[in-house]
């Protein structure tokens, strides 16, 4: 009972030591503006490959309907070309919804005491 005694004495002065050299940190920005910040890196880069990704695989569509002889290939790059725009136009409107509701909600996001 002894040894538990001494060793719990010994775990409670090392963890008051150990708080002691805790340094405080401070954030030079608040919260919702380095979540701002990464969302927008994020989708540009998204965006930025996605339009090179549409560009590529718009080529290759157009490539492969030019060069089939069958009508149904050539229907079915045809309509991946159309899938290929949707998707395109449906990412780059996320960012252009985002870039127009984002104003709306300016000031929304504090809590006062």
């Amino acid at each position: 009972m002894n040894k538990l005694f001494r060793s719990y004495r010994i775990l409670l002065a090392l963890t008051l030591l150990l708080s002691l050299a805790v340094v405080p940190a401070a954030a030079a920005e608040d919260m919702w503006t380095v979540a701002n910040t990464i969302i927008v890196d994020v989708y540009g880069k998204i965006a930025g490959i996605s339009t090179v990704l549409a560009g590529l695989m718009s080529a290759v569509a157009v490539v492969g309907a030019k060069l089939s002889n069958n009508q149904h290939k050539v229907d079915q790059a045809w309509d991946w070309l159309k899938r290929i725009w949707i998707a395109w136009a449906i990412i780059n409107g996320i960012g252009a919804f985002i870039a127009y509701v984002v104003p709306l909600f300016d000031g929304l996001a504090t809590l006062t005491p």
